[in-house]
């Protein structure tokens, strides 16, 4: 492998500061790849509308294709925030407006790309924001291989559209997950379940492997829905993207709600419970149970 500089009909925006990260990684057989550190783009879905597609422009690599806004990461950036990024400067994307769903990554050794597929939940407009764009465009999922695709969009299409049809949620029973460690929660019920909500939260944001969850491509951003009961229902109200539901009575009984209500919804739900009745009620409803230590081993990796 070799990093080259950058030459005429480089992807990067010709106007501002260079990154670091702006140039050819090559291989040893000549095939470049752009991003000193790797690459990554944004796969916004609309339910309504489609998936925002940028039509690049001649001058960019695979110029007059359709894919997706992306481009280098910078150095120490994680490829999440390199999506979100790209997909700002060059689309006009509100981080705000899009959830992370999944993160599929094309490993070649010497060089990454990762897809962000994440689902619009605040409607927006997309703006072309710099030169690298003739259109850009929301394009229903069953009109995109009609267009003539970037090779290495096109490519990864087809699993990317059947990983849509996957929306998994956890469902984590907070008495049983916090019971499992003998560490004095007795004494206070509520900044223990206050201390799994913030490793939870933590969780969230790095997501789940998809080899933890049976599921394909690279790591899941699971929903995670956090029950409490008794004296832990005090736990203080953080705020974030952890659910927290207050039982208003025994807690079995509002997590095997919830795993019905959400299977129901079409989600692929994951009850987190060591205590054999509830694991039995949550299969009954549909759903796949983990013990308490699957999510222990999740968060001690973190």
């Amino acid at each position: 492998m070799r990093i080259e500089p950058p030459a005429p009909g480089e992807p990067r925006r010709p106007a501002g500061p260079r990154d670091p990260g702006d140039a050819w990684v090559v291989s040893a057989t000549g095939e470049r790849y752009w991003g000193t550190f790797g690459a990554a783009g944004l796969m916004a879905v609309d339910a309504a509308r489609g998936v925002l597609l940028q039509h690049r422009v001649a001058w960019s690599h695979f110029g007059g294709t359709w894919g997706l806004p992306g481009g280098a990461r910078h150095e120490n950036e994680s490829a999440t925030d390199a999506a979100l990024r790209e997909a700002a400067e060059e689309a006009g994307v509100p981080a705000a407006s899009v959830r992370p769903r999944l993160d599929s990554v094309l490993d070649l050794d010497i060089w990454s790309y990762t897809t962000l597929v994440a689902d619009v939940i605040e409607p927006f407009d997309p703006v072309i924001s710099d030169p690298e764009s003739y259109a850009l465009e929301w394009v229903p999922l069953d009109e995109v291989d009609d267009r003539p695709l970037h090779p290495g969009f096109g490519a990864a299409w087809p699993r990317l559209r059947a990983a849509l049809e996957h929306r998994p949620t956890l469902v984590v029973d907070a008495a049983n997950v916090v019971g499992s460690v003998p560490d004095g929660w007795w004494r206070d019920r509520a900044g223990a379940a206050g201390r799994l909500r913030a490793e939870l939260e933590r969780l969230a944001a790095a997501g789940v492997p998809a080899s933890a969850l049976g599921l394909p491509e690279t790591r899941w951003f699971a929903r995670i829905v956090l029950v409490l009961e008794g004296a832990a229902r005090q736990a203080p109200d953080a705020g974030g993207a952890v659910e927290v539901v207050l039982a208003p009575g025994e807690g079995d009984d509002t997590i095997a709600a919830q795993a019905a209500e959400r299977v129901e919804a079409g989600d692929l739900v994951t009850v987190v419970t060591s205590d054999r009745g509830l694991a039995a009620r949550a299969t009954s409803a549909g759903a796949d149970v983990r013990g308490a230590g699957w999510l222990r081993e999740l968060l001690d990796a973190l």
